[in-house]
This record gives C-alpha cells, structure tokens and sequence, in this order.
C-alpha cells in the first residue's frame, strides 16, 4: 500500500495460473474509480512491462513452462534448460541450407532495426522440415547460442495447451525465439483432423501469431517431420511462416564430415572413413553420432 501524488494505491500479488498449476505471478493494482486512479494503473503496468522486458535473467537461455502438479498444491512455473553450446563449424549442412540459414536469422537480425523504422514488421516466422534427425534440433541449439540477447522458449507437443501462457512470455520477454517442435500435431491440414479440440488449437496458434503486434522482436521456428501434413494458413501466409528451410538427409561430404566431427578422439583411417561414407547412404546425422558413439564404446571395450 502507499501513495502516489496523494492517491492511495494498493498492489496485490497472487500465484498466476491455468489449468489447475501455477504459470507466473497474478498483479493487482487496486485504486480509486477516477481519472486519476485509472491513469495510475495505465503508467503501473506500463512500467512493470518495461522492467520485464529490459531484465536480463532469462537472456541467452532456453526456457518452457512445466505441467505438473505438487502433492502439497501448486504446480510448477518455469523450467530453465541447460542450453547446449554449439559453434558454427559443428553444424554440419548443405551450403544451400546454411547460407538460407545465414540470410534469414542473423541477417534479419541486421536489418532489424531499419525494418522497425520504416514501419515494416520486426517479427518473422521459419519452418525447420525435413526427416528425424537431420539436425533440427542441434541447429536450434546453435541459433540459440548465437542470439545472447534473446530468450528462447521451447514448446513441445506435451505443452500446447499453454500456447498462450508463452506467447504472452514471448512479448514480456522479447527479443525472444520461440520454437514450437513437431508443429504438425498442433497445426495439421484441417481436413485431416479428428476432433473440435485440434483445431481449437489450431485456430488459438494462429490467433497468438496474429495478434502480435508489428514491432515484436519475436523469431518464430517451427519444426516438423510431415510438412505436408500442416494447415496451408499457417504456412503459407507471411507473417505466420516467411521461409521454409530443408534439412536434407546428409550427401557424400556431409556424412564425411559428420564422421570426423562425432569420432572425436576416435582414430579413423582415410580408408574407413571411405567405407563408412559408402555404408552409410541414405541415414541421418543422428544415426552417424549412434554409430561413432557405439565405435566408441567397442574401442574401450577393447582395449580394456
């Protein structure tokens, strides 16, 4: 309680939250009915945005909201994630594919600003697609690494039901990226849906993206396997989704390169490198790490 040009004021905080768990704090201003009561409130919670906005405990790290209950009440609020610390040359791509990467993620982040002063929108959208582990994760965690100022908010398929709880986070907090993995089954073609449920999600994601306003520095990534299973409105329409960015499975030099970089200590012979390359058309980069991990394991068994 206190006073602010001779108005009594009071602030009242109390667990936020939906769905039965908590998901922040709940704010209050309690005034007088006034002009002067409502301008207070206005200037209240302007500045308490602006402090959110400007703090720096979530920068350069990835967060999400957990669902689960305490046995004593309450539930839980906000997970910090331990963000894996990965350099460029550890991102292993076509040329294509990085140099579509570059143009749309750290050149926009140039050209940022001068798009905010000639009144074009701050915000962008991406979409990630291609088969399971082809390093769409993995370039996440480098996109995140490269971005220090911006907080990274990751929601999974389990956590759609709080699409809006981190939308709303995406704005308090932003210069912010938010990755939304396995977009499909949240945003699958609505032809092809089964319940009212799925496309009340749907619709709630587009609704969020929508009604961010044209300045929000918000970087959105979606990620899919099937990306001819999402509903044409979200990725067709700028604004929603710009640009879609292949992650192919790896080619002759990238399996080469994937090899050298998850043997690590391991030592491999030009002339095993040539059979690995060979035998391995056609797999991933994540079945190329399982497959250096368990050399690994054989090559200490081994000496043992």
């Amino acid at each position: 309680m206190g006073r602010e040009k001779g108005l009594p004021f009071a602030i009242m905080l109390a667990p936020g939250g939906r769905f039965g768990f908590q998901t922040g704090v709940g704010v209050e201003v309690a005034v007088a009915i006034g002009e002067q009561g409502a301008q207070f409130s206005q200037d209240f919670f302007r500045q308490l945005e602006q402090a959110i906005s400007e703090g720096r405990s979530y920068r350069g790290r990835v967060i999400s909201l957990e669902a689960h209950h305490h046995p004593m009440g309450g539930g839980s609020s906000v997970k910090v994630h331990r963000l894996a610390k990965v350099k460029r040359e550890d991102v292993i791509l076509p040329q294509k594919t990085l140099a579509t990467l570059d143009r749309n993620v750290a050149g926009f982040m140039a050209a940022r600003d001068a798009l905010k002063s000639m009144r074009f929108q701050a915000r962008k959208g991406l979409l990630f697609y291609g088969p399971p582990g082809t390093g769409k994760t993995h370039t996440i965690h480098y996109l995140a690494s490269q971005l220090p100022n911006h907080t990274t908010l990751l929601v999974t398929a389990e956590q759609v039901g709080l699409i809006g709880e981190y939308f709303r986070l995406a704005r308090f907090l932003q210069p912010s990226m938010m990755v939304i993995e396995d977009v499909d089954l949240i945003a699958r073609e609505r032809t092809q849906m089964r319940t009212g449920f799925e496309e009340v999600l749907l619709n709630k994601l587009l609704n969020e993206m929508d009604g961010l306003r044209e300045d929000s520095e918000v970087l959105f990534i979606l990620t899919t396997n099937r990306p001819d299973q999402i509903e044409p409105a979200l990725v067709s329409r700028p604004g929603r989704s710009d640009q879609a960015i292949e992650f192919p499975l790896p080619d002759e030099e990238g399996r080469a390169k994937l090899t050298k970089l998850y043997a690590r200590d391991l030592q491999i012979s030009d002339e095993l490198l040539a059979l690995i390359v060979r035998r391995t058309k056609g797999v991933s980069a994540a079945f190329i790490k399982e497959l250096m991990r368990r050399s690994k394991r054989c090559s200490s068994r081994a000496v043992l």
